[in-house]
């Protein structure tokens, strides 16, 4: 009898010194109130706990004005948001940025001046060894994969070659408008497939259409980083979408401690283009196939 209680007197003191997650005023600011932002929004909502939690809006990044009401956390969903924030939010307000590539996070922090602040960016680049393990799952026979690259995508390659295993990462720079297609051309030949990573220097709505005709002419596969880009004709995409981010926002932000200045998303989502395949003459798994190989390579 005595054992029982004192087991249950170590459990109730166990769970009140156990740390608990902190809790306050959420600014969520959003670079637009519609698409991936109003996606993210409300799964973001509905995860966080709104008994601990009271959130506070902000659909348009250029609505943001600090104090009103004073934020514990601010959370931003896009680049803009970010920016608005970096610029406008009180020194010691800590930020979680969402829904933009690491090196757009980067560049943001390098344009503005800052305080000191608690600062981190769940990005939306997959990690290397994810998106590794995905080109040798979905192009088996391929080993040599081509990237353009920019100034702003050059400091990734060095961690994808490294994570490559027997893929070789051939690239070729792309430093203005002019050089695109030059660039392109001469990649394809030295590849068997090319790897778009989210660079809006290189991948933009107006050269997409040009970048996907001349990879097909050469019969060469394209990897991307959205379904959209899967939907206009690449081949396969692997990415996170809004309402993934989201939850996983919602998770960190429950979690007591100091977080990582760069989170990289923890699910994924997989798009195939049969149709794309088909006309390549390409055997490719399915998606839910290669979500399982990826999953138990230790993918989430």
């Amino acid at each position: 009898m005595l054992a029982k209680l004192s087991a249950r007197f170590l459990l109730c003191l166990t769970l009140l010194l156990a740390p608990v997650a902190w809790a306050g005023n959420v600014t969520l600011l959003l670079s637009d109130s519609a698409g991936p932002y109003a996606e993210f929004s409300s799964t973001f909502s509905e995860a966080l706990n709104s008994r601990r939690w009271s959130i506070h809006l902000l659909p348009k990044a250029d609505a943001y004005t600090p104090g009103a009401p004073a934020a514990d956390l601010i959370v931003t969903a896009g680049s803009e948001a970010l920016r608005q924030a970096l610029q406008r939010a009180p020194p010691g307000t800590p930020i979680l940025a969402t829904l933009l590539p690491r090196q757009t996070f980067e560049r943001l922090l390098n344009e503005t001046p800052r305080a000191r602040r608690q600062l981190t960016a769940l990005v939306l680049d997959q990690p290397p060894a994810r998106l590794s393990a995905f080109i040798r799952h979905l192009l088996p026979g391929q080993t040599r994969i081509g990237i353009l690259s920019s100034p702003e995508t050059r400091p990734l390659l060095p961690a994808l070659r490294q994570s490559g295993g027997n893929l070789q990462f051939d690239s070729e720079d792309v430093d203005n408008d002019g050089a695109l297609l030059p660039a392109l051309n001469n990649l394809l030949p030295r590849v068997g497939a090319l790897l778009a990573l989210p660079d809006a220097g290189i991948y933009r709505r107006d050269n997409i259409k040009s970048i996907l005709i001349t990879t097909y002419r050469q019969q060469r596969p394209v990897i991307a980083y959205s379904s959209a880009f899967v939907t206009a004709g690449a081949l396969a995409a692997l990415y996170s979408t809004p309402a993934q981010i989201a939850r996983q926002a919602a998770d960190l932000i429950e979690q007591p401690g100091t977080l990582p200045s760069i989170v990289y998303p923890a699910q994924f989502a997989i798009s195939i283009n049969a149709n794309v395949a088909q006309a390549l003459g390409l055997n490719v798994a399915d998606e839910a196939s290669l979500r399982q190989r990826l999953l138990t390579e230790g993918g989430r």
